[in-house]
């Protein structure tokens, strides 16, 4: 029997690795990619998928990936994000455009690709694949000193709203993860006096898995995670 194969863009040692090992305990078969080759050794030895280095700004290079997969994914999870901080009037153009081309136009290119594999195949309980975003609160409210990472994250918010509403009755799950915070990792930890001021990835992620395992009558289009001790 074939397993089901689930893609993650933009793997690091947070979150991502929360989810291919998440991903890879309920038996898919993974695709990492990222830009960094060095990143991703560990987790594939620890979880079996397969790797591409990759830009994931680069059209070619996204296409490449997706026509070279052996099966249509089931799962693809789009996480990378730039952010050039600095007051408006002081920003460098040609980062600015950099760093929006990795936020916005790859996570178009991902969903566009994984779309296109996706509706290539026939649906299973009418279910062809689900396509998360990871979001931040930036895309919701711009903050003071980080117009880029605003503008990108607005942007990927607002291509995960028109594919829902393109993709769901074709039966792809699109789905806009907003996390608000940052998340917990082996270089960010949390204070001893608040452990649970930054979100866990491992708990995350299995908010991720709770939107991959969502009936389509009752499908999420989006979806804010915070740390309990937010303040509004």
């Amino acid at each position: 029997m074939t397993r089901p194969l689930a893609v993650i863009i933009g793997v690091g040692d947070g979150l991502s690795a929360s989810l291919a090992r998440a991903l890879a305990g309920r038996g898919h078969d993974l695709v990492l990619a990222a830009r960094s080759a060095d990143k991703m050794a560990a987790l594939a030895r620890d979880t079996g998928a397969a790797t591409h280095q990759l830009d994931a700004s680069d059209p070619a290079a996204v296409a490449a990936l997706f026509d070279g997969l052996a099966q249509a994914p089931r799962v693809v999870i789009y996480n990378p994000s730039a952010r050039v901080r600095g007051p408006i009037t002081d920003l460098d153009p040609q980062e600015v455009r950099s760093a929006i081309e990795v936020t916005a136009f790859g996570a178009f290119l991902t969903g566009q690709a994984a779309a296109r594999r996706m509706l290539a195949t026939e649906p299973v309980d009418g279910m062809r694949g689900t396509i998360l975003f990871t979001g931040a609160s930036a895309g919701v409210k711009g903050f003071a000193q980080s117009a880029t990472f605003a503008m990108g994250k607005f942007a990927q918010r607002g291509l995960a709203q028109s594919m829902t509403r393109e993709l769901h009755p074709q039966g792809i799950h699109v789905a806009w993860v907003n996390i608000d915070g940052g998340i917990c990792t082996p270089d960010r930890g949390n204070p001893p006096d608040n452990p649970d001021a930054l979100p866990q990835p491992d708990a995350i992620a299995q908010t991720y898995l709770y939107l991959i395992d969502q009936h389509r009558s009752a499908w999420s289009e989006e979806l804010t995670i915070r740390p309990w001790v937010e303040r509004f």
